[in-house]
């Protein structure tokens, strides 16, 4: 295992003044940022306007970077325009916002505007969005111009778990999360944002610079509620009258106390973006829960003695048939192929082992379930898509896609009292990825170095919410 780095953000580290901020000072002075192995650590607390402003402010460069290349990204992949993300934002997104995530992002812009960076509220609320337009709202748009197709874009992102009981070390609680993401983008998912608002929760997430939220779903909050999820591959369905995803995930985190409160808020004005399934756990009873949240199906399994996995695979039969064209019986797809390993893995071969330790090797292991060896391809938990020649027919991904697991995190219900989780920015295995490498053996990727140089894997690091 790589070498663990032990980090205190107990001191503050940037202490913004008049000279800094003139007349704004007052709003920056409970923030703090610091950079620390591949992270940003975000402290931010107050109004939801201040939340949004010291977030603009301090993390502007970031943001405005991320922007940049996600709206490139998009522009290739989708053949849409920022224009027209924006323009979502504005029909169906912001008037659906509560006021005080519409204040936060006014913040958001606010703050970028007074580092000079050229954004607005629409903006923001757009790149919120990026999952649920780009992979949902785009699609049905494709089908209804092509009636009879099924032009599925939801992605496979993610390999996670949660146990409880009598599969992990102490009984209690432990969760564990990799991110899987063109690098272009998971590059940018590199905040761990530390939020005291007015109202609610407080809550420590990753994120990526100028999210509400956290985006691929890794929190704890301070009444001992854990959240994250891995999503549904080739899921099909999204309705522009519900509430956006994007906020339903920060209110819950925010507001939920209960496991019961997590799933009443999902399932409150869905929209079908970003079908997940949602893995949940409340240390306070010792529970964790699955919920299988789609369109027109959702599906709740719950227990204090369990083991939970994710690898992009839906499990309801209903949700399956109705939502997705999931071919469960494909053992090489990159979900099936995940999901096999993660079983003997973690239901079988660490039952009553799991904690904080192997948690991290779940999440770093390149096992391939399917040809029993060590492996860098589409099928390890892992995953290395950019040294895969099949690429990812499932995913609609060319042979080396520069795409795969882009960092990694692990909570136990003891970190959780404290409020602390470990984190891994970079591959959790700790290889680098070197763009300069990667161009030169596949030039049909080329256009991607402009926002997409290098991805370095950095050490385990522990951060914790300030008291």
């Amino acid at each position: 295992m790589r070498k663990i780095s032990v980090i205190s953000l107990v001191i503050t580290v940037i202490i913004y003044s008049c000279s800094t901020a003139p007349g704004k000072n007052d709003r920056l002075a409970k923030a703090t940022r610091e950079n620390k192995n591949g992270w940003i650590y975000l402290h931010v607390e107050g109004s939801p306007a201040d939340i949004g402003y010291q977030h603009g402010y301090l993390l502007a460069n970031d943001i405005d970077t991320s922007i940049q290349a996600v709206s490139y990204l998009l522009e290739h992949d989708t053949h849409r325009d920022w224009k027209f993300y924006r323009e979502a934002a504005r029909q169906f997104l912001w008037n659906k916002l509560d006021r005080e995530y519409k204040d936060e992002i006014n913040g958001i812009a606010e703050g970028l505007q007074a580092q000079k960076k050229n954004y607005d509220s629409l903006d923001i609320t757009a790149y919120n969005a990026v999952e649920e337009l780009a992979f949902y709202y785009v699609p049905m748009l494709d089908n209804r111009a092509n009636p009879g197709s099924s032009t599925s874009k939801a992605p496979g992102n993610c390999s996670a778990f949660i146990a409880t009981g009598s599969y992990t070390k102490d009984g209690k609680i432990v969760m564990g999360h990799n991110n899987w993401s063109q690098y272009i983008m998971g590059q940018h998912w590199n905040v761990i944002a530390d939020i005291v608002p007015e109202k609610g929760n407080h809550v420590l997430m990753d994120c990526m610079p100028g999210f509400i939220h956290s985006g691929d779903d890794f929190l704890v909050t301070n009444n001992g509620i854990l959240i994250t999820e891995t999503t549904i591959t080739q899921f099909n369905g999204f309705d522009t009258s519900g509430v956006p995803e994007f906020m339903r995930a920060r209110k819950a985190s925010q507001y939920a106390n209960s496991i019961d409160d997590v799933i009443k808020i999902f399932t409150t004005g869905n929209n079908g973006g970003y079908a997940n399934d949602w893995l949940i756990g409340d240390t306070k009873t010792n529970e964790v829960a699955k919920l299988e949240l789609g369109l027109k199906d959702y599906r709740v399994w719950r227990s204090k003695d369990t083991a939970m996995i994710g690898s992009n695979f839906p499990s309801d039969p209903r949700l399956i048939k109705d939502e997705t064209v999931f071919d469960v019986n494909d053992s090489t797809t990159s979900p099936n192929a995940r999901k096999k390993r993660m079983e003997q893995l973690v239901l079988v071969d660490l039952k009553g082992k799991l904690d904080a330790e192997t948690g991290m090797k779940v999440e770093a292991d390149h096992a391939d379930a399917l040809q029993n060896k060590n492996a860098s391809n589409r099928c390890v938990i892992c995953g290395h898509i950019d040294e895969d020649g099949k690429g990812c027919a499932e995913w609609s991904l060319a042979p080396y896609y520069p795409m795969g697991a882009v960092q990694g995190k692990v909570i136990t219900a003891d970190l959780a009292k404290n409020m602390e989780f470990w984190a891994h920015m970079g591959h959790p295995c700790g290889q680098d990825f070197i763009g300069a490498t990667f161009y030169k053996a596949h030039p049909e990727y080329g256009w991607q170095s402009k926002y997409l140089t290098n991805m370095l894997s950095y050490p385990w690091t522990l951060f914790a919410a300030k008291k």
